[in-house]
């Protein structure tokens, strides 16, 4: 199980109104290096893996991220994504990295990451599945 971490500038940039969930494109990038939960704001402080084989520079677009309310409770749920090698290997990588990629000021700022605890590597056919909890969702805002 992926442990999650959110960015310390999250908040602040969701309270300014940054992040929109249910409009913006959020996508998911990987990296083998550590981000820095602290100071890392933006895509530019990350280093993600090489792109081929399946693997784009600026991660996968995640669809259906959607914001729903109930009771007081805010809550984020994003649709399950699937990450395939394809003609080679991708990786090794650790974290999976989301960012809202529909900002200019900031351009691209970060959310949140998930820490798979050890180095991961696709090789050509395998796949890894992103499950975003669907029932208690992403995080939730009380």
């Amino acid at each position: 199980m992926a442990s999650f971490v959110k960015f310390e500038v999250f908040p602040k940039n969701l309270v300014a109104g940054v992040h929109v969930f249910g409009t913006n494109a959020f996508k998911i990038l990987l990296t083998n290096t550590a981000p820095v939960a602290a100071t890392d704001e933006l895509i530019g402080d990350i280093t993600q893996i090489s792109a081929g084989n399946g693997y784009t520079a600026g991660g996968l677009a995640l669809d259906n991220v959607a914001l729903s309310e109930a009771g007081g409770v805010a809550k984020v749920v994003i649709d399950d994504e699937t990450i395939t090698a394809s003609g080679g290997a991708i990786g090794p990588f650790r974290y999976l990295v989301v960012y809202d990629d529909t900002p200019t000021s900031p351009a691209d700022p970060l959310c949140f990451y998930y820490d798979y605890g050890s180095n991961l590597t696709l090789a050509d056919g395998e796949s890894l599945s992103v499950d975003f909890d669907g029932t208690d969702g992403v995080f939730t805002l009380t």
